[in-house]
C-alpha cells in the first residue's frame, strides 16, 4: 500500500486533493497543514504532494514549501509533486529533484496524468531485485535505492551505500557492475558508477552526491548523457 502525504496550509485544498489521489490509488493519505507538521511525522512515505508556497506569508516561523522539501530530501527519496499557484516558484522545484508541478487551479486530467506516472514509478521502483554480491565468501543482498555509488579500486570494486559507513569490497568488472545496475546508474567516468538519484549538483568536471558531499569523478561526460537523451 502506498504510503502518500499532502501537504498545504488551506483546508479545502487539502480535502481536494486527497478527493483527487483517492480517485487515481489505493494508500495511506495524511494530510499536514505546515511543513513542520509533515516533518515531523516519521512516516516513510512514497509520495508527496507540497504547497511551494507554504506558509510564506502566514506563519514566518514554519518552513516553506521548498525549504520543507530540501529537508525532505535529506532524508528521504520520495516523489515529491509540488502543487502551487505561482509560475514563478516551479523553477526552484529542480533543486530538490521534484517529479512534477501543479499549477493552482487544479487541471484534474493532468493531475491524473501526473498521479499514474508517479504511481508506475513508485511501484517500478518496489519491485528492482536487489544487487546480490560476494563479500568475503558469504553472499549480500543490498537494495539497488541503498547505493550511493562504485568505484573501482585496482581489480575491486568499492561500493558505497547509505547505510553503511565503511563500503562493500568485492571483486566484480565494472562493466559488469553496470549491467546489473541499469539505467539508473551513469558510467560517470571509467573508475565511476554513480546512482543518478543521488546526485545533487552537477557541473562539467564534477558530480556531488548528495549522502557524503564528495566529488565522485575527474570529468563528466555530458555528450554521451546528451546522447543517450
Amino acid at each position: 500500500m502506498l504510503k502518500i502525504a499532502i501537504c498545504d496550509d488551506e483546508q479545502p485544498i487539502r480535502e481536494y486533493l486527497k478527493r483527487l489521489v483517492e480517485k487515481c490509488t489505493e494508500g495511506e493519505i495524511r494530510l499536514f497543514a505546515d511543513g513542520g507538521e509533515l516533518l515531523a511525522d516519521p512516516t516513510a512515505f512514497d509520495l508527496i504532494l507540497l504547497d511551494i508556497s507554504l506558509n510564506r506569508e502566514q506563519n514566518a516561523a514554519e518552513p516553506d514549501g521548498m525549504e520543507t522539501a530540501r529537508k525532505i530530501r535529506e532524508r528521504s527519496d520520495a516523489l515529491i509533486i509540488f502543487v502551487t499557484a505561482l509560475r514563478e516558484y516551479v523553477f526552484e522545484g529542480y533543486d530538490v529533484g521534484a517529479f512534477h508541478y501543479l499549477l493552482k487551479p487544479i487541471d484534474e486530467q493532468k493531475f491524473t496524468e501526473v498521479m499514474d506516472r508517479a504511481i508506475c514509478q513508485i511501484r517500478s521502483k518496489k519491485n528492482v531485485e536487489p544487487l546480490v554480491i560476494k563479500v568475503g565468501g558469504n553472499y549480500v543482498r543490498i537494495p539497488v535505492d541503498d547505493i550511493l555509488y562504485a568505484e573501482n579500486q585496482a581489480r575491486k570494486i568499492m561500493l558505497h551505500t547509505k547505510s553503511k559507513k565503511e563500503p562493500y569490497c568485492f571483486y566484480e568488472k565494472m562493466e559488469v557492475l553496470e549491467q546489473k545496475l541499469g539505467d539508473r546508474f551513469f558510467r560517470s567516468h571509467r573508475g565511476f558508477l554513480v546512482n543518478l538519484q543521488e546526485v545533487a549538483p552537477v557541473s562539467y568536471t564534477h558530480l556531488r552526491a548528495h549522502e557524503t558531499g564528495r566529488n565522485l569523478v575527474c570529468r563528466l561526460l555530458l555528450e554521451k548523457k546528451k546522447k543517450k537523451n
